[in-house]
């Protein structure tokens, strides 16, 4: 079997190609914020970044010959876990959703070079906003404000299954925290292959992250909104983007970089990380309840994880009610190219988008 993989995030569009679980072709196309500001929207990007995949192709001598093509899911209504066909409404949620990532040219893309290719289907896995919260995570403090999911998923879901496999268990048969440490942090209860409640990773709920404020003082964020000093899109980038966490703190959302100045002794720097990963232990702890204490296993992914400080320090916090496993960075395209795979095969089920 023959898949086309296509991640596009906020500056590059990531490719591969798989036959069946081998990867034989990787690249990432660096798109310049010059590039990208002549268009008024992220859909705008379409022809452009489709184009620019199809000649990368053409010009590595790879033929449009697949079995299948699957895109990063992008901002769509809440859905169930799983492998998605691409379908028309899918496609015209993504172009009237609210919400806006680059991630949402991924269906869009996948779908219509999908359909110059006889048999070849187009696929979407996992998306940002899975959504399996049980009854009782939706609800708020306010019936004006449900609880909603958007997170990691893709990641998430993959590392667990492959957790899961190592240990020669079901992932269905589990009950686990999954942490992911990256721009954004989401730390998830899943119950038995189900994600039954996580922190809204990217609309200001959570740990802070190099990219994220997290939760925030709410009193305090209402009278900030009111004080006459900041307009709506500039209070939202300090709670997602680069005027918040990390960022807002210390100046840079590198974390390689916070990493150097942590070892070369910065104070600063080392009293928010540290405080980075008090509110991140705080939460997997949290999720520990959701289970009444009977956690199979905790697991930390994610970029980050491969800075050992902040992993020995986490794990100091929370190894007390279950045991902590470290699958560092994160693999979306082969996570995507697996996801296709096994519906090709007939392992899995696509959905049908509704």
């Amino acid at each position: 079997m023959k898949i086309l993989v296509i991640n596009p995030g906020s500056t590059s569009t990531k490719i591969a190609v798989f036959e069946d679980e081998k990867q034989v072709f990787k690249l990432s196309i660096s798109h310049s914020l010059e590039e990208l500001a002549q268009y008024k929207s992220i859909i705008d990007q379409f022809e452009f970044r489709k184009q620019l995949v199809l000649n990368e192709l053409k010009n590595n001598n790879i033929e449009l010959n697949f079995n299948a093509i699957i895109g990063r899911g992008g901002l769509t209504k809440p859905l169930e876990g799983g492998v998605y066909e691409v379908n028309e409404l899918m496609k015209e949620d993504i172009r009237t959703s609210t919400h806006s990532h680059a991630c949402d040219l991924g269906c869009i893309i996948a779908s219509d070079i999908a359909k110059e290719i006889p048999g070849c289907r187009s696929f979407i896995a996992d998306p940002v906003v899975v959504d399996e919260l049980n009854d009782m995570a939706r609800i708020s403090g306010s019936p004006l404000l449900q609880r909603v999911s958007i997170w990691h998923a893709l990641n998430q879901k993959a590392i667990a299954r492959r957790f899961a496999q190592d240990q020669g268990k079901r992932y269905e048969d589990l009950n686990l925290i999954v942490c992911h440490l990256g721009g954004g942090i989401s730390v998830a209860a899943h119950d038995h292959g189900r994600a039954v409640d996580v922190n809204n990773a990217l609309d200001g709920e959570g740990p802070m992250a190099p990219e994220r404020a997290g939760t925030l003082p709410a009193a305090d964020l209402v009278r900030l909104c009111f004080s006459g000093k900041f307009n709506e899109k500039e209070i939202l980038s300090r709670i997602s983007g680069k005027e918040s966490g990390l960022s807002a703190h210390l100046g840079t959302n590198d974390m390689r970089e916070v990493e150097n100045r942590v070892n070369e002794g910065d104070e600063k720097a080392k009293k928010i990380v540290d405080a980075m990963i008090y509110h991140v232990a705080k939460s997997i702890a949290a999720q520990g309840a959701v289970f009444c204490g009977k956690v199979d296993a905790i697991i930390i992914t994610g970029g980050i994880a491969h800075w050992k400080y902040i992993v020995d320090e986490l794990t100091k916090r929370v190894s007390y009610f279950a045991p902590v496993h470290v699958y560092p960075g994160e693999d979306e395209l082969e996570a995507l190219a697996l996801n296709a795979l096994a519906v090709l095969r007939g392992e899995r089920e696509a959905k049908e988008y509704k």
